[in-house]
């Protein structure tokens, strides 16, 4: 057993150098490229995280400016509707001017017409009594006797 711990013992001594190595190895490693490869990785994260961040920060901004646009647009929309229903209340109202101005134009010309047919119609009937008693008496001679007066028939 001895025999077996002093080949123990010459494979340990003989690996303290293979471990020495090993070890600078590591920190070597660790050294060279194990923290520039951290520091590699955290500015890409960081970019890639702020990045996204600023991504995010231009969407908001997009959203809120087309909110904006889109309310714009809104009120354009209901300006230009007000402005036309004003418009077409304008037009009504011209329209029902000029229907009653011509309404009234029309009444007056129908009271002229039948103020004319009235007078028209008074004159023929003066004349037509006036013809009348001509008439009659035209007819009475006619029919009577020659003898007889029209004024005798009358009495």
């Amino acid at each position: 057993m001895d025999q077996i711990l002093k080949q123990l013992g010459e494979l340990v001594l003989g690996s303290v150098p293979t471990m020495i190595l090993f070890i600078a190895l590591v920190v070597a490693y660790g050294v060279l490229v194990r923290r520039p490869l951290d520091k590699v990785l955290a500015e890409r994260t960081a970019r890639t995280t702020g990045a996204v961040e600023q991504a995010k920060g231009a969407i908001a901004a997009a959203e809120a400016e087309t909110s904006v646009y889109e309310d714009k647009l809104r009120a354009a929309k209901q300006a230009i509707f007000q402005s036309r229903e004003q418009k077409l209340k304008q037009w009504n109202a011209d329209r029902d001017a000029a229907l009653a101005q011509v309404r009234q134009a029309t009444q007056e010309q129908i009271k002229a017409a039948k103020q004319e047919i009235e007078q028209s119609s008074a004159a023929a009937r003066v004349q037509i009594e006036g013809l009348s008693a001509a008439l009659t008496a035209q007819i009475l001679k006619a029919v009577l006797p020659a003898g007889v007066t029209v004024s005798e028939v009358t009495q």
